[in-house]
């Protein structure tokens, strides 16, 4: 009887201890030194996962197997990590770097990085290229707590021209957010606003954390910390205009980068301090 006894109390142990991921995969950790990470980007389906971590952090990023150890960490000359919250590529497999965390929507120096493919990049070293740019819309720095709409930590690159989605930091939340559009070239460019789009209410939950699009650019995700909003069948570069649906992870967490792997394949991953897991999800 007492064997059977200590048999239950393991079982509500282990029970217990048990996490609930939701819909998500969990396929490795990530080292302390990530406990921060805030963009994602895979260049190609057998390479690495490239990471950099946001503000306060070095200007540096990370090539992570599927294991979650570092192979390689490449510092950026010349360049600052004021907020970098994201990562997106090209078709060359050019790596952008966006240094355009706002959370108070009063900086004028917001940046992208443009670094050559890390890939291919020998040595702990490389240079960038600069793109700096604004929003025309914004005449206050910062504007009132109820007009903070110039934040971003989502975006992507789709036919020679990057494109930002904007995270809401404004005090009376709707879910409001920008799609803006700059050519994917050095200089300093003014955002053009293409769309606008209502996600949800809730300021927890319905922020847009990260984005990717697909290797066939047919599919967008942007990622909340619960949720996913899916952009399809969408008309031109308004990507609004197609079909939107809200996929939901059943799992939150502070969810801060995704990558596609394949046309149906995303990995995520979130902000944890100790360091948080990297996740891979089957869109269909």
């Amino acid at each position: 009887m007492r064997f059977i006894f200590k048999l239950l109390v393991l079982f509500v142990v282990v029970t217990s201890c048990a996490q609930d991921y939701g819909r998500l995969n969990p396929i490795a950790g990530l080292p302390n030194s990530l406990s921060e990470v805030s963009g994602i980007q895979k260049i190609k389906n057998n390479g690495l996962i490239w990471m950099v971590n946001d503000s306060g952090n070095e200007s540096r990023i990370y090539g992570i197997n599927e294991k979650g150890e570092i192979e390689k960490e490449i510092n950026i000359k010349e360049a600052r990590n004021v907020d970098w919250e994201e990562l997106t590529k090209d078709d060359e497999g050019n790596l952008y770097i966006g240094d355009f965390g706002n959370n108070d929507n009063k900086r004028k120096d917001l940046t992208i990085y443009k670094v050559s493919n890390p890939d291919l990049i020998e040595g702990d070293e490389t240079e960038s290229t600069e793109i700096t740019f604004n929003y025309p819309e914004q005449k206050d720095f910062p504007p009132d707590k109820n007009k903070r709409l110039y934040d971003v930590e989502a975006f992507i690159y789709f036919n020679n021209n990057l494109y930002l989605f904007t995270k809401n930091r404004s005090s009376d939340f709707d879910g409001t957010t920008f799609l803006y559009k700059i050519p994917a070239k050095e200089g300093n460019h003014k955002a053009q606003l293409i769309a606008t789009y209502k996600t949800c209410e809730e300021s927890e939950y319905c922020t847009i954390t990260a984005a990717d699009i697909s290797p066939d650019k047919r599919k967008i995700v942007l990622l909340g910390h619960d949720r996913l909003w899916i952009l399809s069948d969408f008309k031109n570069d308004n990507f609004y205009s197609g079909d939107i649906d809200t996929f939901n992870l059943e799992h939150s967490s502070q969810k801060e980068g995704v990558t596609f792997t394949d046309d149906n394949t995303i990995l995520i991953t979130e902000e944890y301090k100790g360091g948080g897991n990297i996740y891979s999800l089957q869109l269909k």
